[in-house]
């Protein structure tokens, strides 16, 4: 690092954290306020609403609504209620969700359904920064070794073919700041934002894995998808030939034209540390890369989970802190003081009891209460229903914390009524020992195998399969067999599904195992077009397309042994 860098890491720091002090004591402060601030977001949010020229299709709002008025008036919304008014918005320029101006139209997939757009005002931005100035304040007293170097906050690519029509539409964490906190925090960033405008996603992931090669300082890695992390370390090895000419040179070889834009850093110590590296991912090798990393931020909760830990185990020298919960819709919860306690500051929050059925204000929260989440945001989406189930774990004085637990929009191929919640438990309790983890457990149309046992791509009943990763080169011959016993016996346990599968609407739950299964998985969600840094591993996945041959295969002697000569084992 140059004195110059190191001077602008200093000042860019030392401003930033100036910056993001006076939300984190306002945060702190007024957490004794949950419901005069509540009340008060909600009267902003109505005054700016009443204000737009609405969409003729939307309900007229009242601005001198109270709360309870609120509630009464609007339904809970989703999506599709939206869908019409915003591609007139966005594709006419006639009507308005709220009174703000549109900055850009925010791509999203959903994860389990097609890409959605969402606007983003300048008032939903000012939400958004309205969260993460606390929580940047609490990270710079929770692990102050992050002022020391340089900070990767991710980009969230979009598929190849989206890409050259995107460009202001990129989902780049930096566009969630205001502009003067984007131009503070990019004195201290270890990849440059216009990494994300390369026309194709292998060469933007390629340069960004070049910068932070280069990046002897690097002190912050921040992503949202652990597994996205984990595809781009293994993508070191994939192309770690390229990478030790790329940056003993320091030019971008036969990806130049795809990257001209971007100056190209040269880097001999980290082109002789991969040129004399064995191929292992190994926690030596990223000591000797960033000796001075002191903080990687991923989602850890979940599905997750068992990928965060493998991050972990990867970056022992680091610190590590899960993420609150974010979606392109809105922010719900932020860490703060190691917990994670509602993003009161930001939208407005309403929570739906998942015993009860009643919406409840979020000051009305106890402690145990599972709940999702309603939020109405400056975007001018109003009462809008999430798909995620949360667990209230406590409080923070008035403000209730939050677990997420998953995604509550489950799977009902024929009347089985499958919850992400329940598919997460039945995965956590199968014998899957040390080396093996789960990627998901599809819900498929076509799982491989019809009434008659035939093996068809384009018939066979609908079913579950389990896709599972091995860090092993060989496994017991039982364990799978087990592993899918162990399967079906835990879903049968659901009336519905055992139900369904008596009356032969299902076929059995099977098991597929790869040593590459999760950039398998992450290269099927690819092709259907969903947003690489936005792909999640999720306990529960409904696929709708064709699976897969691989994923078809029935277990005869010959399909296995076929399968298992490409690291795939299927049951």
């Amino acid at each position: 690092m140059t004195r110059a860098q190191r001077v602008a890491h200093r000042v860019g720091h030392g401003l930033l954290r100036a910056v993001v002090s006076g939300s984190g004591r306002r945060f702190a402060s007024d957490s004794h306020a949950l419901e005069s601030v509540q009340r008060q977001k909600l009267t902003e949010l109505l005054g700016s609403v009443a204000r737009a020229h609405r969409d003729p299709v939307l309900p007229e709002v009242d601005p001198r609504w109270s709360w309870e008025d609120f509630s009464a008036a609007l339904p809970p919304t989703e999506y599709p209620y939206w869908r019409q008014p915003i591609e007139r918005q966005r594709s006419f320029m006639e009507g308005a969700l709220v009174g703000s101006p549109v900055m850009r139209y925010q791509p999203t997939s959903g994860s389990t359904s097609e890409i959605k757009w969402l606007p983003y005002t300048d008032l939903f931005l000012s939400q958004l920064n309205a969260a993460i100035g606390p929580w940047l304040y609490d990270l710079y007293r929770t692990y102050p070794r992050m002022r020391r170097g340089s900070h990767y906050w991710s980009v969230s690519w979009l598929p190849d073919e989206m890409r050259t029509r995107a460009d202001a539409h990129i989902n780049d964490d930096m566009k969630l700041l205001s502009a003067g906190r984007r131009l503070l925090a990019s004195l201290t960033q270890s990849v440059p934002e216009s990494v994300s405008l390369a026309p194709r996603s292998e060469d933007a992931q390629f340069a960004t894995l070049v910068y932070l090669l280069a990046d002897r300082h690097l002190a912050v890695l921040s992503v949202w998808s652990p597994s996205f992390l984990l595809t781009l370390f293994e993508r070191m090895a994939e192309w770690r030939d390229e990478l030790v000419a790329v940056l003993r040179r320091g030019d971008w070889g036969r990806r130049q034209n795809g990257l001209r834009a971007l100056p190209c850093p040269r880097a001999l110590h980290a082109a002789a540390i991969l040129k004399e590296w064995d191929g292992r991912m190994a926690p030596a090798l990223f000591m000797t890369l960033w000796p001075h990393l002191a903080l990687v931020s991923a989602w850890d909760t979940a599905a997750s989970a068992p990928w965060a830990q493998s991050l972990q185990a990867l970056l022992p020298h680091a610190d590590f802190q899960g993420k609150g919960l974010w979606a392109t819709e809105g922010v719900v919860t932020i860490p703060w003081q190691g917990q994670t306690p509602l993003a009161y500051r930001s939208h407005v929050y309403e929570f739906e009891d998942l015993d009860s059925g009643d919406i409840l204000p979020p000051w009305a929260l106890e402690a145990g209460q599972e709940v999702q989440p309603l939020i109405s945001t400056g975007a001018g989406l109003l009462r809008y229903r999430m798909s995620d189930r949360l667990r209230v774990s406590g409080h923070i004085n008035s403000v209730p914390c939050l677990t997420f637990l998953g995604r509550n929009d489950g799977t009902d191929l024929v009347g089985e009524k499958i919850s992400a919640v329940f598919a997460q438990t039945v995965v956590d309790a199968l014998p899957l020992g040390e080396a093996l983890k789960p990627v998901t457990l599809l819900a498929a149309r076509h799982s491989g195998e019809d009434s008659s046992g035939q093996d068809s791509s384009d018939s066979g009943r609908p079913g579950y399969i389990l896709l599972l990763e091995s860090g092993a080169d060989t496994l017991p011959p039982s364990l799978l067999p087990d592993i899918a016993r162990a399967l079906e016996a835990a879903l049968t346990e659901q009336f519905h599904y055992r139900l369904a599968r008596s009356l032969g609407q299902l076929g059995p739950a099977r098991v597929v195992c790869r040593q590459d299964m999760r950039e398998f998985y992450l290269d099927m969600c690819r092709q259907q077009g969903m947003i690489e840094g936005n792909i999640k591993i999720e306990s529960l996945r409904h696929w709708q397309g064709t699976l897969p041959g691989v994923l078809r295969e029935r277990a005869t002697d010959k399909s296995r042994n076929n399968s298992e000569a490409n690291g795939t084992c299927v049951v």
